[in-house]
């Protein structure tokens, strides 16, 4: 599938777009970092305000950091189509994961408007505060928000520097006290629709531009502190040390060997971050703290992982001589795709030419799983190129992201008829 004529979006607009961007928080050449609630962040919220203004939709931040741009329907009561993903990055991040989604939302409605439509159900494109998680470790809060599922304890939550989300969102003049004014009314949201960058190699491979999500990956996330004692590194001998560190490294290797036991199964174990104390060349690791990521499309596989690796890491204490805290971040159960917006997605692919469009599930998470509770859902997936995600070197073409957004322009009008 190509760019071609008889596509309805202004794919010049959506590239440009794109690339005005992606100059907010750039890093090295292609690299964006534009961390949740931070001045970058802010200003980048600011300037896709000003563009969905420029479209006609009336505009908001609310309270939760979300940036929320509405169409009116002629039914103002009326269920709220709700478009979008997010704008925030990780610290060395692509300058695709997550805003194609909201500028191709944006750039479906502003095509819909110029064609004439008036649609009855209200419509809001979204960018969702703070998917990725990146820098208070507890991502989707905006998604999260909007359902009213935050707790007081997130925003107490310090980054790097000892700011909390409390303090950043106030920075940016959200008021959490005010947060039940931000959160939507059972009933309030009809359906959800999001397009994002896949994030891994399967449409590559494929040799194919974009794909239907079936469905997203039940993510748990933990933060496991394993504590020892403190010693000389010269004194004391290796049969007598309480070793936090050895036991954090032992736990690494076992959730590897855990996970692998069902490959090629889309079975996913990652520690991705590891405090030390006291972080001495010449003292014995007294506690590591560290993330666990565990990730399945099926629930009973993934209980069973987590079944033995909770057996080992008491294993491993018992050996070591340690004491474990398990801290629980993220629980959520696999979600599944909606059928008739699948469909609605597989007869407009076939209208563009894709009849065998791929269908595929999501490893990744995306504000759609917390959504996905109280309506039904789609996604659409953009090839990456090699795969690569959360990473400078992410990369889709313009072509690609015009195919995404214009089969995204088709189903949302398909939805608005329905």
């Amino acid at each position: 599938m190509t760019v071609n004529s008889s596509y309805h979006t202004n794919n010049k607009r959506l590239t440009n777009r794109i690339h005005t961007l992606s100059q907010i928080g750039k890093i090295q050449e292609t690299g964006v970092r534009r961390l949740a609630h931070s001045p970058e962040d802010v200003e980048g919220m600011e300037l896709v305000k000003s563009w969905m203004e420029d479209a006609g939709l009336e505009a908001r931040i609310d309270h939760f950091g979300n940036l929320i741009g509405r169409w009116e329907g002629t039914d103002p009561q009326a269920p709220v189509l709700l478009l979008g993903s997010h704008i925030d990055s990780q610290p060395y991040g692509g300058r695709f994961d997550g805003p194609i989604g909201v500028l191709g939302a944006l750039e479906s409605v502003q095509t819909l408007m110029e064609d004439g439509m008036t649609p009855s159900h209200p419509v809001e494109v979204i960018a969702f505060a703070d998917e990725e998680g990146a820098r208070f470790n507890k991502g989707l809060f905006g998604s999260r928000g909007i359902l009213g599922e935050v707790t007081e304890e997130e925003l107490e939550r310090t980054d790097e520097n000892g700011i909390s989300r409390r303090e950043a969102l106030l920075r940016m003049d959200c008021d959490p006290s005010q947060f039940s004014s931000s959160v939507y009314p059972p009933g309030s949201i009809r359906a959800y629709l999001e397009m994002h960058i896949e994030q891994g190699p399967v449409l590559e491979e494929k040799n194919e531009p974009i794909g239907i999500v079936t469905g997203i990956s039940g993510p748990l996330w933990l933060t496991a502190t394993l504590t020892g004692f403190a010693g000389h590194a010269g004194s004391v001998p290796m049969h007598l040390r309480k070793d936090a560190l050895l036991g954090a490294s032992e736990a690494v290797t076992a959730l590897h060997a855990i996970v692998s036991e069902h490959s090629p199964a889309p079975t996913v174990g990652t520690v991705g971050n590891m405090t030390i104390f006291p972080n001495s060349r010449n003292i014995i690791p007294e506690s590591v703290s560290f993330t666990i990521d565990l990730r399945d499309i099926d629930l009973d596989r993934r209980n069973a992982c987590e079944k033995k690796l909770m057996e080992e890491l008491q294993a491993i204490c018992t050996r070591r001589g340690l004491e474990l805290d398990l801290q629980e971040d993220t629980r959520s159960d696999p979600r599944y795709c909606a059928d008739w917006i699948m469909d609605y997605m597989k007869e407009e692919a076939s209208n563009m030419g894709a009849a065998g469009i791929p269908h595929l599930m999501s490893g990744p998470f995306h504000d759609a799983l917390p959504i996905s509770q109280v309506c039904d859902y789609g996604m659409i997936f953009v090839r990456s190129e090699n795969g690569i995600s959360h990473n400078p070197a992410e990369f889709s073409t313009d072509e690609d992201i015009a195919a995404g957004t214009e089969l995204y322009y088709r189903t949302v009008k398909r939805m608005l008829q329905t």
